[in-house]
Order: structure tokens, then sequence, then C-alpha cells
């Protein structure tokens, strides 16, 4: 039985062929990225934005009533807009509230939201069931936005160092080029679609540096093992060589992983909807980025056939005029 093979062993695919156009395309996305991100902002959770966090069962009802618990809330005074999501269950959510800049200092202006949110759902549906309310001050979130900032330049910094240890300074400069291109499009993508920014929203873009990385690295190994190999092929014939010959195991990995989170992006919980877009997004701009980012830049940072070839010392071009060999 032959085994199926979704990329052929001998593909000859041009890819530095358009990589000017492609270079100019991903450089107006991230400028789009951030443009959006500085004028509509990140429509930040709890966790960054501070605010209550209400879980509720609707004990003997299949399903709670969103569209009503959204009006029911959104009526209430000095509650704003509530970001209410199913929790787990089909009859358990989750209703988040922001609380307002004067609300900073205040626990009884949080309690007496809490109530008034508690209140209106039992009015409507006395068998509801409060499971736990949490509350993040506007102090404590700023820390997390903070923190968070600081992971991903940390994460990102020391995937550049170790790549630039690892092989030649150009690949760390290549590497941190592309993975600031696919954190900057999951960014855009959140502050396009205003999706709700929270801290597992940190760990998909984590996962999605790694991801990256680790398809990156799987390149650059090829790159410089060709590089030794091929001295005298011209550097975009032996990257577009060095792509092809890693296309299949880029393609299979990306496959493998689609096809767990594409039924948990459209059927999964509302809870996970975030992280798996984040997750799924990251999919397709790291294997992007992998091949028109972190390959085509090599040539305009000088990268050659000699990049990986031990240079002669002094004293070894002494040893070699002795031995008659210079």
């Amino acid at each position: 039985m032959r085994l199926l093979k979704l990329v052929p062993d001998d593909t000859n695919i041009k890819f530095l062929k358009w990589r000017v156009p492609f270079y100019v395309v991903s450089l107006l996305l991230m400028a789009a990225s951030w443009g959006m991100v500085m004028t509509k902002g990140l429509n930040y959770g709890v966790d960054f934005a501070g605010g209550q966090e209400i879980r509720a069962t609707f004990v003997g009802e299949e399903e709670a009533p969103i569209p009503q618990l959204r009006e029911t809330v959104g009526a209430l005074q000095e509650v704003g807009d509530p970001v209410i999501q199913r929790f787990g269950a089909p009859n358990e959510v989750s209703i988040r509230v922001k609380l307002p800049p004067e609300a900073e200092g205040d626990p009884e202006f949080a309690a007496r939201i809490t109530r008034q949110i508690t209140d209106a759902l039992k009015q409507d549906h006395p068998d509801v069931r409060i499971d736990g309310v949490d509350s993040v001050s506007g102090k404590v979130s700023g820390e997390f936005r903070e923190k968070a900032l600081y992971a991903l330049l940390a994460a990102m910094l020391a995937i550049a160092l170790y790549i630039w240890v690892r092989f030649e300074w150009q690949f760390g400069v290549g590497a941190l080029f592309a993975l600031v291109h696919d954190v900057s499009l999951t960014l855009g993508m959140f502050a396009l679609f205003q999706m709700e920014f929270s801290l597992q929203i940190i760990a998909a873009i984590l996962a999605i540096i790694g991801y990256s990385l680790n398809d990156t690295i799987v390149v650059y190994d090829r790159i410089r093992e060709n590089l030794k190999k091929y001295r005298k092929m011209p550097l975009p014939e032996l990257l577009d060589l060095s792509v092809n010959e890693t296309l299949a195991r880029t393609v299979m990995t990306s496959l493998t992983l689609l096809v767990a989170l594409i039924p948990l992006l459209f059927f999964g919980p509302e809870s996970l909807f975030g992280l798996v877009a984040a997750i799924t997004l990251g999919i397709f701009v790291g294997t992007y980025s992998s091949v028109y980012m972190a390959a085509p830049i090599l040539i305009w940072l000088g990268v050659n056939s000699d990049s990986f070839v031990p240079q002669e010392s002094v004293t070894d071009k002494q040893e070699k005029i002795a031995r008659g060999e210079g």
C-alpha cells in the first residue's frame, strides 16, 4: 500500500521569485494591524481592563438564555455593556462587566454591582445558582498588561538570541522579524473584530511564537546545510531549494494542527473561541512568515556561501606557508 503524499518529493516552486511583492504586502498588513491597534484599540477582558466576573448556572434549564440576560444586565444602572458567554455546560454562563475608574479602591462599589446583577438574575430565574464572583482592580489589571507585554518581548528576544548563537546574526534578525510579523497580524485581527483580549490570548500568542520558531528553525537548518553543500549556487536558488526540501514537513505539521483546531473553532465552547481563533491564524501566518519573511531577508542581510565556512586564522596561514602550501 502506497503512502499518501500531499507534497511530491520533487517540488520546485519558485518561492523567492515573488519575494518583493510579498514583502510589500506583509509590511502593509503589519502597518494596518498596528494602525487598528492604535486607533480602535484592543477589547480588553476583565484580566486586563479590570471589572467583575460572575459565574452562574441556570439549574433546571437546558440552555442559558443569553440574549435575555444581555437585555436584563445591560438595562441595570451603573453597569456598562456586559460580556456574557457560555462557560462550560450549555446552562452555565460567565457575566463580565467593566468597572468605571471611580470604582478603583472602592470595594463597596464592586459589591453593589454584583448584588444588582445577581438580584436581577434571581428575579427572572429563581433557580439560578451563583457559582463564583471574581474581581480584578484596575491596578492589578494594569500589572497583568505590563507583565504580559514583558513576557512577549522576553520570549521574542530570547529566541532571536538563541538563533543568533546557533546560526549567524542575520538568522536571528530574520527570525525576530518573522515573529514580529506574526504577532502584529494576530493583534490586528483582535483589534479589527474587537474580540476579547485576555490572558488566554497571551498564551495563544506565545504558542504562535513557538510554532513559528519551530518552522523557521527547520528551514534555517536546511539553508545552513545547503550553504555548506552548494557553495557556488546563487542564494535565491539555494533558498528556494531549502524551502522546497522542507515543504512536505511544513504542510503536514500545519494540516495536522488544523485538523484539531478547525472543529474546535466552529463547534467548541464560546469561551475558547478567541484562543482557538488566534492559534488558527497563527498557523497560517507562521507558515507564511517562515517562507516569505524569514528566508528572503537573508538575501538583504548579506548571507552568502562563505557564511558557514570557518575562516583561516593568521596562525593557520603561517603554517600553510611554512609547509609550502600557501
